[in-house]
């Protein structure tokens, strides 16, 4: 009997023209990758063909979505414990059947039924449109000791009693997780984060006076900072970044006084000079420790360096339009980043205040759409709405357990919280994009076409920064009164 061969250009996904190996999906249009097959067959709507609302993970000539009936020669997807149609992954049933059976089992509390107080987590996990990351998720064997310890009562079901769990990223994930389907109380992540990198630094440090003098920095400066920042609007992850590098640092410069036979006590400006000497940017924010010592008399007057960190030179208006032109009609660039890019230039909005915004901060009025930066909204202009808009209807990270319902216009991967600024960093750097100096050019673009007051309030920006911008660019508003004019 002879063998039918592969040809080698058919060992090619029918769909991104990916290679594949043999032993991929086999479907009627030809191989599929594994990514492609897995968003075909979580891919739900109406049939072009019958018009049936169900799976659709076939494709018609004309790119229309055809269920498995129609399209024909796909399989059958049926699950045999629900009925739904979905992938199958073992013993003919569903993800969603898989992960809601492991569940049962890691979040029994020891009497054959799941833990009532976990109840909201399990329902939101197991009716995950995507199931597969859950799937994932639960599989590693940190994740299942963990559930398996709240379940079954060995840790506290508290913000306290997840902070005795490891690993710390995992255990973060999970924390997001509870909050979001309100088994624990909302809780700033980022400062629970930092309390417990604190209690594993501090002790590490050998010399006891050193480490009294750090818990006092780390308590009533470092700590007291964060907990105002937090009491008005979430921390992120630079600030909490910020933290940690003061605490290194006054460290670090500790143990620079020890080696030159010297207590913080005994501290002069030529141990200051020395230590600034060895790389001022690297050690800048030096300065909060030695201030706060200064302060708290745990050393002598000294004079702390300073050396001016200006931004760099913004783009130029030219290359700022071709950059928003690239960014408009570029499709082999991925949509998230590309919003993201614009809101930079078009609104000088930071990195930190995108990622906040919501789908509801996105309005129609009139035909027209607007964006809540401030107040009032700022219009969109063509062609960027209708990417906007666009947008709007495939957000990442909505099918997975974590954010099913969010509202965020970015959704991250964990529980309830956006996409992160420092993601966005390195998502847009990867595209070689501007973040600063194309921020820095728009509101300097800006405030030379209207006021700076008037600019300050649409863009949530504050009125002396916007004064300040416009006289360092020659802008002729200054003496712009802010207010109701059209009385």
């Amino acid at each position: 009997m002879s063998r039918t061969r592969v040809r080698a250009e058919d060992l090619f996904c029918a769909r991104c023209h990916r290679a594949v190996r043999l032993g991929t999906a086999h479907w009627p249009e030809g191989y599929l990758c594994a990514a492609c097959y897995d968003h075909a067959l979580e891919t739900y709507g109406i049939c072009a063909i019958c018009g049936a609302e169900r799976l659709t993970p076939g494709l018609a000539p004309d790119g229309g979505k055809l269920c498995t009936d129609c399209a024909g020669g796909l399989g059958d997807f049926t699950c045999e414990q629900c009925g739904r149609e979905a992938r199958r992954y073992r013993r003919g049933i569903c993800g969603q059947c898989v992960l809601a059976e492991r569940l049962h089992e890691l979040l029994d509390s020891g009497t054959g039924s799941i833990r009532a107080e976990l109840l909201p987590m399990f329902d939101a996990l197991r009716q995950t449109r995507r199931p597969k990351g859950a799937l994932t998720w639960t599989s590693k064997p940190h994740v299942q000791r963990n559930l398996r310890a709240l379940a079954c009562g060995e840790v506290p079901l508290t913000h306290e009693g997840l902070s005795q769990l490891t690993p710390w990223r995992s255990v973060a994930y999970l924390r997001d997780l509870l909050i979001q389907t309100g088994v624990l109380p909302p809780a700033d992540r980022h400062l629970l984060l930092f309390q417990r990198w604190l209690t594993e630094k501090l002790p590490a440090v050998a010399d006891a006076g050193y480490r009294q003098l750090l818990e006092l920095f780390a308590t009533w400066h470092v700590q007291r900072r964060l907990n105002t920042l937090s009491d008005r609007v979430p921390l992120t992850g630079k600030q909490i970044q910020q933290a940690r590098s003061e605490i290194h640092l006054a460290t670090a410069f500790l143990d620079h006084l020890a080696e030159r036979g010297r207590a913080l006590t005994d501290c002069t400006q030529a141990d200051v000079d020395a230590w600034y000497a060895g790389g001022y940017v690297a050690r800048r924010l030096t300065h909060a420790f030695l201030r706060w010592a200064m302060r708290s008399k745990h050393m002598p007057k000294v004079a702390v360096p300073h050396r001016s960190t200006s931004n760099p030179a913004p783009l130029a208006q030219h290359q700022r339009l071709t950059l928003l032109r690239q960014l408009v009609t570029r499709e082999d660039m991925p949509l998230q980043d590309r919003v993201a890019a614009v809101l930079v230039l078009l609104y000088a909005q930071p990195l930190t205040r995108i990622a906040r915004l919501t789908i509801d901060d996105v309005l129609q009025e009139d035909g027209e759409v607007l964006v809540r930066l401030g107040d009032p909204p700022s219009p969109v202009p063509a062609p960027f709405a209708g990417m906007l808009l666009g947008y709007l209807g495939q957000r990442p990270n909505t099918m997975i357990a974590s954010n099913p319902d969010a509202r965020w216009l970015f959704p991250g991967r964990r529980a309830g919280q956006p996409m992160t600024p420092a993601t966005f960093e390195l998502r847009l750097r990867h595209l070689d994009f501007p973040t600063q100096r194309g921020r820095t050019a728009a509101i300097r673009h800006l405030v030379l076409q209207a006021p700076a007051p008037v600019i300050a309030r649409m863009l949530s920006y504050h009125d002396d920064t916007t004064a300040q911008l416009a006289a360092e660019a020659g802008g002729t508003w200054r003496h712009y009164a802010p207010g109701d004019h059209s009385r």
